[in-house]
């Protein structure tokens, strides 16, 4: 399974928008690396949604549920929302790490569709799940007590 992020503008489409549609089809990218990027991606992978524009923000994660290619090679996928990060990464956070510098996200900012290591989605999730820079607690589950 590899990891990804995508890049779209949210007042186009946004994290929002998905989690209420449950799943959409992602298509429409032209610039020839990231049609490179798009080929790669396979069922299970999942994906950094980031929000561009004013925000700038990895703000959720989806999964890839369909993968198609066109006669022409041309891909389109079906991603569907799996959660909404409790604390949105923003650019500045990931470009004021020194770890993140040769990330393609802060290289090349106009590519839409980039890979995402390991060690990188790792790091971003937990970033992710802290609210006011703690962890963001688990649920615990009521135990029933005998009456």
């Amino acid at each position: 399974m590899a990891h990804w992020l995508f890049k779209q503008e949210p007042d186009d489409y946004s994290y929002a928008d998905l989690e209420r549609d449950g799943q959409t089809t992602w298509d429409g990218v032209k610039n020839p690396v990231a049609l490179k990027h798009l080929r790669a991606v396979a069922v299970g992978d999942t994906i950094f949604f980031y929000h561009t524009g004013k925000e700038k923000a990895i703000v959720g994660v989806m999964a890839v549920v369909q993968t198609e290619l066109s006669d022409d090679n041309v891909p389109t996928l079906t991603v569907k929302a799996v959660r909404k990060l409790a604390n949105p990464v923003s650019l500045a956070v990931i470009k004021a790490d020194a770890s993140f510098a040769d990330w393609e996200l802060v290289r090349i900012s106009r590519l839409s569709v980039m890979p995402v290591s390991e060690e990188r989605w790792k790091k971003i999730d937990a970033m992710g799940k802290k609210v006011n820079g703690a962890e963001k607690p688990t649920p615990k589950s009521k135990k029933k007590t005998a009456e």
